[in-house]
């Protein structure tokens, strides 16, 4: 009888271990696969429920709860603190969000609304695009309950003025004295004459990468299985025998 030699062993020890990292990795991103579904079947089912106005999510104690509902809200608009913010891109051309308090009617609690994009001027960075913004009338925004802007990386402290990279919630009510809710409104509906393009991308559950990358771990963990089995065992069994 053969004595199973030592390389044997610390080849199977070996594909033991990379077939069990592998495996894992296959089904850490299925569960992130499902948890990604699950996020998205939540947003989808809040979109779908009744539109929201200024009372409910005035009266509402758990913000995040409301996140992805639907709104129309009436205020008034706060033009002076209009922020432009740079770098952002809309159907792969560079410009500006713009991002504007609404005071809600009959409150001074505020809530910034990302209103739309518009290009910028490149011979001057500096000038800013006239936006229709009336400050004494009372408009209607309609739009979805977001978290606030999303943050690009940016060197140093964040910059103050009109044109930033980034709005910090609590630092911007601070400079501003303004009351605002931990929310805001990605607006959309009709045009609204203000000129801006919102063409905001669907939101995607993003399941079919983690599917993919799932199948790749999983196609290595079979890959080691096969590679072992023929290489010790089918292999030398194969050899031609000495005449």
């Amino acid at each position: 009888m053969k004595t199973v030699s030592l390389r044997f062993w610390l080849v199977l020890a070996a594909t033991a271990v990379t077939m069990a990292v592998t495996a894992s990795l296959g089904l850490w991103q299925l569960g992130r696969a499902s948890q990604k579904m699950a996020l998205h079947e939540q947003i989808e089912s809040r979109s779908r429920e009744p539109v929201l106005t200024a009372g409910p999510l005035l009266a509402a104690t758990d913000s995040q709860a409301l996140l992805h509902r639907n709104v129309r809200l009436q205020g008034h608009w706060v033009p002076r603190h209009t922020v432009f913010l740079d770098n952002r891109q809309m159907n792969g051309l560079p410009g500006f969000f713009v991002v504007t308090p609404l005071r809600l009617q009959g409150s001074d609690t505020h809530i910034l609304v990302q209103r739309g994009w518009v290009p910028r001027d490149f011979q001057d960075r500096t000038r800013l695009p006239v936006i229709a913004t009336p400050d004494d009338a009372l408009v209607e925004v309609q739009g979805r309950l977001t978290p606030p802007p999303a943050k690009l990386y940016e060197l140093g402290e964040a910059g103050g003025g009109p044109i930033r990279q980034n709005i910090d919630l609590d630092a911007f009510s601070a400079e501003t004295g303004l009351e605002l809710l931990a929310l805001s409104v990605l607006q959309d509906g009709p045009d609204t004459g203000d000129g801006l393009l919102r063409a905001w991308p669907r939101i995607e559950s993003g399941v079919a990468k983690h599917h993919g990358y799932a199948f790749q771990w999983f196609g290595l963990c079979a890959l080691a299985a096969v590679l072992f089995v023929w290489f010790q065992l089918i292999a030398p069994r194969r050899k031609p025998s000495s005449p």
